[in-house]
């Protein structure tokens, strides 16, 4: 029964205070021995799972090994989980209060006799003393009570303690993952049933740096790995960089600052990116991609320095003539590409300056000295000191100039008293340009005694005209105009006509040169499509009409000059009555009728698109004009000068025969060509299914194919034709150099085509003994040979004043000056002799069957096979209907011409 309120032992509420926490102490020690044992192979298997989770080789597998590894990991926890709670109970309050009496060393249950009731009841004063003193006994002895440690008892559960291995390899695998760990568990959950993607490229950069084009420097490979390396300034650097992860961010270019460039993509999978900067600076330069540096490079950069120049000697007169020497010498570190000197006049330094451009020797030279001595006489500076400097510009655009040296540019000396008081006006005006009026009183003063002049009436108005317009034309650039006018009047006074018309027509005659180079140049960019197959266009026609107009425009401009240049020339003989030459009117017509037959055969040449004929003639007309300025005359000459003149023609006669040799073995050659290809179509008709072979030379190497007797004997014979060609080739080349060394001894120099010849013989002999074609030797041993020829009779006229014969025009040689009027040469010319009538002149029944005055022209064997080749390629051409209608049409009208 219940006891009574006076029955409960002292301290009771403190007791069961205490009482309570041991009881749940001791019920949390039998619930951790009783749960540790159960979850220890749940967590056992967990572990071992994680472990194999954060080492990453879940994401390794297949998706469908992945998912079953999934599986038999949960079966194989929910497996332990049963195992391990298969007998588990749960402890209760009455297992605590054992756990307590047992491990405080209690006995006869101390506990329960507090929570127990006399059986009594409260009747009995002395049972109840009894029990309280019962009670107050088993209060007493739990005051010592314990709970003790919990006991799970898995070591005799795991007695070899995987439990500590299991840890120990859970906290590895969590250090290796890093952090990565959240992702390689999530991956390792979630398997991907979806087909496994390839591996991603490998990473691959590529970076190189390409220095500005003026210093010539080659591009700078950079190691992927890094390194160092030194570039001029403005350097361009180029990275590209490819593959890596899929997803990956944007590549930068990052610098010591800080500054990053974003690179731009390539493609549009953005797998590809390339960047470029400019390098103005030195420092260190790197690529960053998903905040990981990938490569880095120390780059120093070397700044461009300007060019140096400098006068290393003092400028000053040349020692001949009336130029001025302007040494010079230019270095920079990279190269300069332009030097020019600038002129200022020292008495008005406000002047704009003159400047004189200096040829380099190369485009881009790092260091390189000379001198040019340019002709500033015509200047209006000329007798007047000036100041000149150099000025040296790199590829950079960068320029240094030089110290300033102090020069009087020279001037030419007049001996005219009008053109003497003309120069000095002309250096007023370009000391003073405002004092016009000292100018125009000079001008009335010299214009008022036109007799000083000898009343020429051109002269006068030239001069008023330049006086009056000093005096009514304000510009500043009339007074250059007018000191040009009064340098052209000083010349003409100082000169006379002839001179005049002699530079006229020497500007005429260069003018002429310059558009023969032009006409060339088109000529073979014409050829060069032709040969290429491209079709002419309409442009390409207006541009060769206007070509060819300009050329018969500047002929026309020359025959005018021989012609104004020819009578000046009469009158000074006439005027002077110079006995060395006599004037002779009807001597003078005929050369003027020379000279108009030479341009209109040059006009002609032009027209048909023929440039090297109109060069060929146009050196021939200078050959005639030096002779005729030179004035030789005709007289006896001395026994050693007429046996040099009879060696010279034996000489061209050896050079004449040497041609005829050697077109006589270039036929052969042909022939032997021929006949080759006709025995080649015919074994290809006789039988078709054979391989077709290229064509091929006369006794080359060839595959084995059938072939008749008889044709077999003909390539013999032909093989054995070819090697005493290629002997009498020999015999040639020797003769030819004895011809060499006799023409050297006799006027000291030997013409460079000979030479050529002599290259070409021996070129042709190899082929003939080797059994290649010699023919395009051959033909250009002929062409040198006629070159030859015209410059050993040019050279022969010069030394000896001689015309010689038979060059391969088939006409007389005018180029050794035989058609002028009093010279040797029309002496020689009108001797009697073989194809020569009573005046020297040559008949249709002579060699070349022309008279002097034809202008016909008989080709010579090269040009005909040439133009027997071109003929056949525009058949060959012309029949490929496949081509262009443009060119068809194109090609078929030069064949008309043919």
């Amino acid at each position: 029964m219940t006891a009574p309120a006076s029955a409960t032992p002292p301290g009771a509420p403190d007791l069961r205070r205490r009482l309570a926490r041991r009881r749940r102490l001791a019920l949390a020690a039998l619930w951790w021995e009783a749960l540790w044992p159960a979850l220890w192979p749940p967590l056992g298997v967990l572990g071992l799972g994680l472990v194999v989770a954060l080492t990453g080789w879940l994401s390794l597998l297949p998706g469908p090994w992945h998912l079953g590894a999934l599986l038999l990991f949960l079966g194989a926890l929910g497996g332990a989980a049963w195992r391990g709670f298969r007998g588990f109970r749960a402890p209760d309050a009455a297992q605590a209060e054992r756990r307590l009496e047992r491990q405080s060393g209690l006995r006869h249950r101390p506990l329960a006799a507090l929570a127990d009731r006399p059986a009594g009841g409260a009747g009995d004063p002395a049972a109840l003393a009894l029990w309280r003193a019962h009670q107050a006994r088993a209060a007493a002895a739990l005051r010592g009570l314990r709970v003790g440690p919990p006991r799970p008892g898995l070591a005799a559960r795991d007695p070899r303690a995987l439990r500590a291995a299991l840890l120990l390899a859970l906290l590895a695998a969590v250090a290796i993952a890093g952090e990565e760990a959240p992702e390689r568990l999530r991956r390792a959950v979630a398997p991907s049933l979806a087909a496994k993607a390839p591996p991603p490229p490998a990473l691959r950069l590529e970076a190189w740096i390409t220095p500005p084009g003026y210093t010539g420097a080659p591009p700078v490979f950079l190691d992927p790995a890094g390194g160092a390396a030194t570039v001029p300034a403005g350097s361009r650097l180029q990275v590209a960089l490819s593959g890596g992860p899929a997803g990956g961010g944007v590549p930068e270019l990052v610098r010591d600052a800080g500054a990053a460039e974003p690179f731009h993509a390539l493609d549009a999978g953005r797998s590809s990116f390339a960047a470029e900067t400019t390098l103005d600076s030195g420092g260190r330069i790197g690529v960053r991609r998903d905040g990981r540096l990938v490569a880095a490079w120390s780059l120093a950069v070397q700044a461009d320095a300007p060019p140096r120049a400098a006068f290393p000697e003092p400028p000053g007169r040349a020692r001949r003539g009336l130029g001025l020497r302007i040494p010079w010498q230019a270095e920079d570190d990279w190269g300069v590409v332009a030097l020019r000197a600038e002129l200022r006049l020292r008495a008005r330094p406000e002047a704009p300056p003159h400047v004189i451009g200096l040829a380099l020797p190369g485009a881009s030279v790092k260091e390189a000295r000379g001198a040019v001595a340019p002709d500033l006489s015509a200047h209006p500076w000329a007798g007047l000191e000036v100041e000149l400097r150099l000025v040296a510009r790199d590829g950079a655009g960068q320029e240094g100039a030089s110290e300033t040296a102090r020069a009087t540019v020279p001037e030419r000396s007049f001996n005219h008293p009008v053109a003497r008081e003309l120069i000095a006006l002309r250096k007023g005006l370009s000391l003073d340009p405002t004092a016009r009026g000292p100018a125009r009183d000079g001008l009335d003063r010299i214009t008022a005694a036109p007799e000083r002049f000898e009343d020429d009436a051109a002269t006068f108005l030239t001069l008023r005209a330049a006086r009056h317009r000093l005096a009514r034309d304000t510009r500043p650039e009339a007074v250059d105009e007018v000191q040009a006018i009064l340098w052209e009047v000083a010349l003409a006074l100082e000169e006379g006509r002839a001179d005049r018309t002699a530079r006229a027509l020497a500007q005429a005659r260069e003018a002429l040169r310059q558009a023969l180079e032009q006409a060339e140049r088109e000529r073979r960019e014409a050829e060069e499509r032709a040969r290429r197959g491209e079709p002419e266009t309409e442009e390409q026609r207006r541009a060769d009409q206007e070509r060819r107009a300009e050329l018969d425009r500047r002929i026309q401009a020359l025959r005018e000059a021989i012609r104004r240049h020819l009578e000046a020339l009469a009158e000074r003989l006439q005027r002077e009555n110079d006995e060395a030459l006599p004037f002779d009117p009807q001597q003078r017509l005929m050369d003027q009728r020379d000279m108009d037959r030479r341009t209109e055969r040059m006009r002609d040449a032009a027209r048909e698109g023929r440039t090297e004929e109109v060069e060929r003639e146009l050196a021939e007309l200078e050959e005639m004009l030096r002779a005729l300025e030179e004035g030789r005359v005709s007289g006896q000459q001395d026994p050693n000068r007429q046996r040099q003149r009879q060696r010279g023609r034996q000489q061209m006669g050896v050079v004449q025969d040497l041609v005829r040799r050697e077109a006589e073995m270039l036929d052969r050659s042909e022939r032997r060509t021929e006949a080759e290809e006709e025995r080649r179509a015919q074994e290809r008709r006789a039988n078709p299914f054979s391989p077709r072979l290229s064509p091929q030379p006369y006794g080359r190497q060839q595959p084995q194919r059938p072939s008749s007797p008889q044709a077999e004997a003909e390539r013999q014979a032909e093989q054995a034709e070819a090697q005493r060609d290629a002997r009498i080739q020999r015999a040639l080349r020797r003769a030819l150099g004895e011809l060499m060394q006799q023409f050297g001894d006799l006027t000291g120099e030997v013409p460079e085509s000979l030479g050529r010849a002599d290259q070409a013989m021996r070129e042709a002999d190899e082929a003939l003994r080797a059994g290649r074609d010699a023919r395009p030797h051959q033909q250009r041993a002929i062409r040198e040979l006629q070159e030859g020829g015209r410059q050993m009779a040019q050279q022969m006229q010069r030394q000896f004043g001689m015309s010689l014969e038979g060059d391969e025009d088939g006409e007389a040689q005018d180029m050794a000056g035989d058609n002028l009027p009093g010279g040797e040469g029309r002496d020689q010319a009108r001797q009697q002799g073989p194809g020569r009538d009573p005046l020297g002149r040559r008949t249709r029944e002579g060699p070349g069957g022309l008279d002097e005055g034809s202008d016909i022209r008989v080709p010579d064997e090269a040009e005909l096979l040439r133009a027997r080749r071109i003929q056949e390629e525009l058949r060959r051409r012309g029949a490929q209907k496949e081509r262009p209608p443009t060119e068809l049409e194109y090609i078929d009208r030069l064949l008309k011409q043919f």
